[in-house]
């Protein structure tokens, strides 16, 4: 993987396929491999950047300076270093509030936004969720806190028909030696994600996906995020949180064909 720095802290991040060029940023846990597959499906037509969050992944993990701003910052230096932009931004969840504010304060690399799974600012469920689910990594550790994360994550549907894939999740989740600590601020920053003052300023064309089971941050989310930016359109798929996982096809087909309009 190749490597940028920002203020001292260095974003890893791989380059894949040819064509115009794809920013995918995934969700909260911050490993671009999270994406799977769609990462070469994307490489077959675009020149598709995927990198790890700081705090995650192959990139550096601070122990602070997590804020959605900080993460903006990092991608518009990957876009910047790759020497391909403007970019089209493809952000689920996470990657989609990162998204949001690279619109907003670095416009010069983005080309075009599609905000997957994601929301504009906390509302009172939004806030009780993740206060939940910061207490179960803290009080209980990763595990627990990933087999939590998976009842908000995957369409209740899906997760009852496949839960050997939903286990495989969890153990992916949980491996290793996760820093508490990191997750925990990472957390607090999407709890602190609030763009909702500012959306009007993003010009570059957006589309809103959202799954139409989608727990974590459910449509209405969406549909205020859709509301507020000028000329977003939103689009609902079948599906959870995890629409790119449970619906790959629906997912890919709703993101190339927007580009492509671009």
């Amino acid at each position: 993987m190749q490597r940028v720095e920002v203020d001292g802290v260095g974003t890893a991040y791989e380059v894949l396929g040819d064509g115009p060029p794809l920013l995918l940023l995934t969700g909260l846990g911050g490993v671009g491999r999270a994406w799977g597959a769609h990462r070469e499906r994307f490489a077959e037509r675009f020149t598709t950047i995927v990198p790890d969050h700081r705090g995650t992944g192959q990139s550096d993990a601070p122990s602070t300076g997590y804020t959605i701003g900080s993460h903006a910052a990092d991608m518009a230096a990957v876009i910047n270093t790759v020497g391909l932009g403007p970019a089209h931004i493809v952000g689920s969840s996470t990657g989609g509030a990162i998204g949001q504010t690279m619109a907003i304060d670095h416009p010069d690399t983005v080309r075009s936004l599609v905000a997957v799974s994601s929301w504009a600012g906390p509302d009172p469920f939004f806030e009780a969720q993740f206060i939940a689910r910061r207490r179960v990594l803290t009080d209980s550790g990763p595990r627990a806190y990933a087999e939590a994360s998976a009842l908000f994550l995957f369409d209740p549907a899906f997760a009852s028909r496949n839960q050997d894939q939903v286990q495989a999740w969890v153990e992916k989740a949980s491996a290793g030696t996760p820093n508490v600590d990191v997750m925990a601020q990472r957390i607090d920053m999407i709890r602190a994600h609030d763009e909702r003052a500012r959306l009007t300023a993003i010009s570059v064309p957006t589309l809103v996906l959202v799954g139409e089971a989608d727990v974590c941050t459910p449509p209405h989310l969406s549909e205020e995020l859709a509301a507020a930016i000028p000329g977003a359109r939103l689009e609902v798929l079948p599906g959870g949180h995890f629409v790119y996982i449970e619906h790959p096809d629906a997912f890919f087909d709703a993101v190339v064909s927007f580009v492509d309009a671009q």
